[in-house]
């Protein structure tokens, strides 16, 4: 996914690829985001997107985009809590003249995927 796309998912609203967060201290918010994006409900074929360090407006909230924070976040994929395994991205990006984080969620092959044992959707910004 280029910059310039996601430029205009932070800037748009949440919508069924799109997610906010402030930080990672909701593990189980951010699993239940991934799972969703990865069932893809609406049958976009395209990825969703979860961006930490900005707030519901997309304005980045100068967390901290550690390496320790990215692997907190890709480890999230494969900890045994969301089955089958998703296929995510995690990375780094510069949006302005702040980081964030980006976990880019392929939808899956084999859906549902679930969390927990639950199967998390989204309906336009709502999980």
């Amino acid at each position: 996914m280029d910059d310039i796309e996601l430029e205009k998912l932070l800037k748009d609203i949440e919508s069924d690829r799109v997610e906010r967060k402030e930080s990672i201290s909701d593990g189980d918010k951010i699993r239940q985001a991934i799972c969703a994006f990865a069932n893809d409900l609406p049958g976009h074929g395209k990825e969703g997107v979860l961006f930490i360090g900005v707030d519901d407006q997309g304005r980045p909230t100068g967390l901290e985009i550690s390496d320790q924070l990215l692997q907190n976040l890709a480890s999230m994929r494969s900890d045994g809590n969301i089955l089958p395994i998703p296929t995510i991205t995690v990375q780094k990006r510069r949006v302005g003249e702040r980081d964030v984080a980006v976990v880019i969620v392929q939808p899956a092959d084999a859906p549902p995927v679930r969390f927990k044992g639950t199967v998390w959707v989204r309906v336009g910004p709502r999980r």
